[in-house]
């Protein structure tokens, strides 16, 4: 289990996955309006420029790139001048066209977006959606190639678009080989449930693909509707047959539901309220929660990768690729670690900040899958999540003078790397009374293991007009189990120190 997202970053690199699914031509039309049409009332719009991007598979397989992976793409396009662009657009981000063969009786699929002052004023889509038949010979190519492929790749992604490639006989033939397929396999389709014979790692539904898998009206966006998806999770991933359900909900962030552990929420960066012409964030979030597992990550880990990864992408005209460089910033955690003791004057404010805050503090020493579910879940009990984070001598005075493991700034650092994290707070004494003092959360929040009576803070936050929460524990996770499991496997006279 590896949650040290800044690491996790420089692993998967050099991973070589192979994607299969809808190759798709994204082409973008740039002008600016110049008023209505005088044969009818519709904008005018004066062409400035025309750029041909990768889209659906093809930008799955940009962002795997883009993230320091090797990806192999199969796909089945036609003969004509859409698949001689989209090959050209692939060369360019560095991706193979061998697998990508034109076919006569197809027709590349291609999405026309007409954009004008910063807004999409229509799309023209074209192209094939009939599946592939071995009497064409689409299939058998495609299937003799990941014949071979499969023994060679460290994961697999199934890009499903609904344009015939992943049709029933690819899924079909693809659950025959899954024993031949490396074990980390995640599918990203508009029907997950036609993939379920595969035994995913993780399937990747939107909002709505979930609510057509669930037969289910949808519940308008906003807080209420991720609490009750949360309620959902067993159902969803019975019908994918899924060892896991990355669900994205677009300005809601993601949730991730796997057997036995509560659900994770990972929470959008940035604005919310910002609109945007991003396309493709979703293929963002596959290829880093794909390299994320395949390079063993926690589940917990992987999902706050995807999370951040695709909101590199977000703001960015076209269909955008993950900004290694920008993750890179992400992690660092600039401007949600503070210096000791120090809180933002706004913060300080209770009376005009405007926003619920949940204070909890902690070691962190080892971040594990624990710890992040329950922040994820602290989270949601208000707007704002402030992290108090022993110092490494308050931590050696409370757990002896082998810990910490990791040293303070590192574990700040992770910590600011979770999405569900506004800010992060060292501080020296025993207890956060001081800090606690200065902050008046609304919501304290520790772990089930205390109780009312046993939670020295509890009498102060309640005075100061905030409610004590006392968050249930993951089971089977704890650092000082960790550190005896490390201890076990050291072999006799060897090493056996935490650091």
């Amino acid at each position: 289990m590896n949650t040290d997202l800044p690491g996790l970053l420089d692993r998967i690199a050099g991973q070589r996955v192979l994607v299969i699914g809808d190759a798709i031509l994204d082409t973008y039309v740039w002008g600016a309006t110049s008023g209505l049409c005088r044969e009818s009332p519709v904008p005018a719009v004066s062409l400035t420029s025309v750029r041909h991007q990768c889209g659906g598979a093809a930008n799955v397989a940009v962002n795997l790139r883009a993230l320091g992976a090797e990806p192999v793409l199969l796909s089945a396009v036609g003969e004509d001048p859409a698949a001689r662009r989209l090959r050209e657009a692939l060369r360019t981000e560095g991706v193979g066209t061998d697998g990508v063969p034109g076919h006569p009786a197809r027709t590349t699929v291609t999405k026309r977006r007409v954009m004008a002052d910063g807004q999409m004023l229509l799309r023209l889509d074209e192209g094939a959606e009939q599946p592939l038949t071995p009497a064409d010979g689409s299939l058998t190519a495609l299937t003799a190639r990941a014949e071979d492929l499969l023994p060679t790749v460290d994961a697999v992604i199934v890009s499903d678009y609904g344009y015939g490639v992943c049709a029933a006989e690819t899924a079909a033939w693809l659950a025959t080989r899954r024993d031949r397929c490396p074990p980390t396999l995640v599918v990203d389709s508009r029907w997950p449930a036609r993939f379920a014979a595969l035994r995913a790692s993780a399937v990747k539904p939107n909002y709505d693909e979930a609510l057509r898998l669930l037969d289910d009206p949808g519940t308008p966006p906003g807080p209420a509707r991720a609490d009750r998806l949360a309620l959902l999770g067993d159902k969803l991933l019975r019908l994918t047959g899924a060892d896991r359900v990355a669900l994205t909900l677009d300005a809601d962030g993601s949730m991730l539901f796997e057997h036995h552990r509560p659900p994770l929420r990972t929470y959008a960066r940035g604005d919310r309220a910002t609109t945007s012409t991003t396309v493709g964030a979703g293929d963002t979030f596959t290829a880093a929660l794909t390299l994320a597992l395949a390079a063993g990550a926690d589940s917990s880990a992987a999902a706050e990768l995807a999370a951040a990864a695709a909101s590199t992408v977000v703001g960015t005209p076209g269909t955008s690729r993950c900004d290694a460089g920008e993750l890179r910033r992400l992690f660092g955690g600039t401007g949600k670690v503070r210096p000791t003791g120090s809180l933002p004057d706004w913060l300080l404010d209770t009376a005009g900040r405007g926003r619920r805050v949940v204070f909890t503090n902690g070691c962190f020493d080892l971040l594990h899958g624990g710890h992040v579910s329950c922040l994820s879940r602290a989270k949601e009990l208000g707007d704002l999540l402030v992290v108090g984070v022993n110092s490494d001598a308050c931590v050696r005075r409370l757990k002896g003078a082998q810990r910490p493991v990791i040293p303070l700034a590192e574990r700040m650092r992770v910590l600011a790397a979770l999405s569900c994290v506004d800010l992060v707070v060292p501080f020296d004494e025993d207890s956060p009374l001081a800090l606690i003092e200065a902050l008046r959360p609304e919501v304290y929040v520790k772990g089930g293991d205390y109780t009312r009576a046993t939670l020295p803070e509890a009498p102060l936050v309640e005075r100061l007009g905030g409610t004590v929460h006392l968050m249930p524990t993951v089971a089977d996770t704890s650092t000082t189990d960790i550190i005896r499991r490390i201890h076990a496997m050291s072999p006799p006279g060897g090493e056996g120190g935490t650091r």
